[in-house]
């Protein structure tokens, strides 16, 4: 660092001698490299004494030629000031002996003269003690400052609310594990109660045969002490010759035989069933075969936000009856907006016979749906973005809703068959297996393992394993189920939604049948087809008055969102392009984003 109002004259003086030992300063830049070279030279910008070589080189290169140099004919005439406030003192973190004096505004990078001279000759360079006067009162201190503050508030803003997260956390994990342990246990005192009550049965059974088996022995043993007794008088009194006592006792024992019958006992003991066994419930089997039996995970419903139908008081008239459990609306993630028409698809193809009558809908991948043209028995693939029908296929009869499953397959109700058609759609559609329903089928969805369908004669939906297998059945006996068409299973599987065509409503019920909520509306003339968007509200066809009918998934309000339609009938939603294709009696797929 350059001493305050240091002569040249002084460094001329300091300069002029011999050796490393005859000059009191070697050349900065010389030295530290380990060199002892007499200075010639003093950089004022830089405040570094250099030797000849130094100096001529620190005239050439484009960070320092402009630089003001001393050399011994001028020195006397200047005084060296001192620039302690404008001195760099922080050491390059490359070149670790010398300080950081340049900033490359190209790249803005801070580095020292080596860093400068090999790697940014050709930059725009700041020598820093040059550009930094005054810098504490510049606007880009300021500037910092204030943003450094702000970014200073959030942080301490952010760190709060992570601390809280972080308590918050470790209460939801420990009042989880509380539930789980509290229902693990209701479960096992249940279970108790249930193995304790068939214990107490067997028991009773164990008891009542044994009694049984006691008695029988009992007489036995009684019956057969007896007979050993008149077989020993008899053989006595034929020993002794006293045939008078023998003719006595053989009439006796004849007389007692017959009152040893054996037949009661005989009976009693076929009825004595010992070969008792234990039959498992196969509803509870196969309840604890699914993964989330037990329970899951869920947001709590006052952290789902959800935006309102944007409804006219003169349009709405709606019923909602709460008769049982309150319906629990489906957690979604994006907010049902509206609907633009983007434009048609024809999917009558030249071996089809009639107008096409499109009756269901599923998406199998993000460009691809497929169909069912109940009108032409035929199973049709529709790539969305050719918007052309790319395969079909003809069946035995008429096709009526689409369920997709794993694994690249497709479940498809065969009403007049009374069948579930299972068919892959890998590669050529094809039919893999036959479910048998023995009724007439209609609406059907799939969830974890299990098919939800709607059955006619009587009206029911019929909950049926992928092998054939019937779980169990919820009738729909109502008068509210009039024509039950189409089924839809809300996200937490607890609910069914069901469309009665005759009856002009929505109806949502539990899984074990209890109506929990009814929406009917002037509007919705012949419910059919229905689709979930991800804000858990319902679209549904109306058949009879050719218009899309939205409702909230709470099935408490509605409206009418499209119109003009030709009998729409079956609707779905591929959530990955945010479309919604319709179909009905007609040849054109309608397409709405």
């Amino acid at each position: 660092m350059a001493v305050s109002d240091r002569k040249v004259s002084d460094f001329r003086g300091s300069v002029s001698k011999g050796s490393a030992e005859d000059f009191d300063h070697s050349c900065e830049p010389c030295l530290a490299i380990g060199q002892h070279v007499e200075a010639h030279g003093f950089c004022v910008d830089c405040q570094e004494y250099m030797c000849k070589n130094c100096s001529a080189y620190h005239q050439r290169i484009k960070a320092t030629k402009h630089h003001n140099l001393l050399n011994i004919d001028s020195m006397g005439k200047h005084t060296i000031h001192s620039t302690d406030s404008a001195v760099c003192t922080e050491k390059c973190h490359i070149h670790k002996n010398e300080f950081m004096k340049f900033f490359c505004t190209n790249h803005e990078f801070l580095g020292c003269t080596d860093c400068i001279t090999l790697n940014h000759r050709t930059c725009k360079i700041d020598y820093i003690p040059d550009k930094c006067a005054g810098i504490g009162d510049s606007d880009e201190y300021r500037e910092l400052m204030t943003e450094l503050d702000r970014k200073m508030k959030h942080m301490d803003a952010m760190l709060e609310k992570a601390t809280l997260q972080d308590k918050e956390v470790d209460s939801s994990y420990d009042h989880i594990i509380k539930e789980i342990t509290k229902f693990r246990k209701e479960i096992n005192d249940r279970l108790d109660q249930l193995q304790k009550q068939i214990e107490t049965e067997a028991d009773k059974k164990k008891f009542t045969e044994k009694q049984t088996v006691k008695k029988v022995i009992e007489t036995c043993t009684a019956a057969s002490s007896d007979i050993m007794k008149f077989k020993s008088n008899l053989q006595d009194s034929k020993t002794s010759q006293q045939n008078g006592q023998l003719y006595i006792r053989i009439k006796q024992a004849k007389f007692r035989l017959k009152s040893y019958d054996l037949k009661n006992a005989q009976e009693s003991l076929d009825k004595t069933s010992i070969q008792y066994t234990f039959e498992r419930n196969k509803e509870l089997e196969n309840l604890l075969t699914k993964l989330d039996i037990f329970g899951k995970l869920t947001l709590p419903t006052t952290l789902v936000k959800k935006k309102q139908l944007n409804l006219s008081t003169t349009m709405v008239k709606n019923v909602h009856l709460s008769l049982s459990t309150p319906l629990v609306t489906p957690r979604k993630k994006k907010v049902f907006d509206t609907l633009t028409h983007r434009g048609d698809i024809n999917v009558k193809t030249k071996s089809d016979k009639n107008e096409c009558g499109i009756t269901g809908y599923t998406v199998l991948s993000s460009n691809k749906v497929i169909l069912a043209d109940n009108n032409n028995n035929k199973l049709k693939v529709v790539d969305t973005y050719s918007k052309a029908v790319i395969e079909e296929k003809e069946l035995d009869s008429e096709p009526y809703d689409i369920a997709v499953l794993p694994q690249d397959k497709i479940a498809v109700t065969m009403p007049e068959k009374e069948e579930i058609l299972i068919m892959k759609t890998n590669g050529k559609l094809s039919i893999s297996r036959r479910i048998p329903m023995k009724k007439c089928c209609n609406g059907i969805t799939y969830h974890q393992g299990q098919f939800y369908v709607v059955c006619w004669h009587p009206y029911s939906v019929h909950l049926v394993d992928t092998h054939g297998n019937v779980n169990s059945k919820i009738s729909l006996n109502s008068e509210i189920f009039s024509s039950p068409n189409y089924i839809l299973l809300s996200e937490d599987a607890r609910h069914i939604y069901i469309s009665n065509y005759t009856s002009h409503n929505v109806s949502c019920v539990t899984l074990h049948g209890d109506i929990s909520a009814v929406y009917k509306h002037n509007d919705l003339y012949g419910p059919v087809g229905m689709a979930m968007l991800d804000d858990g509200s319902l679209l549904v066809c109306c058949y009879n008055n050719n218009t899309i009918h939205h409702i909230s998934g709470d099935l408490k309000q509605g409206q009418t969102i499209i119109g003009g339609l030709q009998k729409p009938q079956t609707i779905c939603y591929n959530q990955q392009q945010q479309e919604v294709y319709i179909g009905g009696d007609s040849d054109q797929l309608k397409i709405m984003k």
